[in-house]
């Protein structure tokens, strides 16, 4: 799930000089990790409802948190695609 996320990212972001391997599952995706901004956040968050069927409500959840690092962003998404 790790490598389909950084995949996601690299292709609904439109990063194509980025590698899987440079992408660390643990480091911050915004600001001085990955340095993605809030567009990033709204693209790649249509795209995880696209591929995943999951929506993303600013107003019920945490989405700061659930969008920190590639790995709580995938700890999420196998969360929800268990209910």
């Amino acid at each position: 799930m790790i490598n389909e996320i950084k995949q996601l990212i690299i292709t609904s972001l439109n990063l194509p000089d980025l590698k899987l391997s440079d992408i660390d599952e643990n480091a911050p995706l915004f600001n001085d990790g990955l340095g993605l901004d809030s567009v990033d956040a709204l693209e790649l968050s249509l795209a995880i409802k696209k591929q995943y069927n999951i929506e993303l409500n600013a107003k019920t959840m945490d989405l700061k948190s659930i969008f920190y690092s590639v790995k709580t962003l995938s700890d999420f998404i196998k969360e929800q695609k268990g209910k």
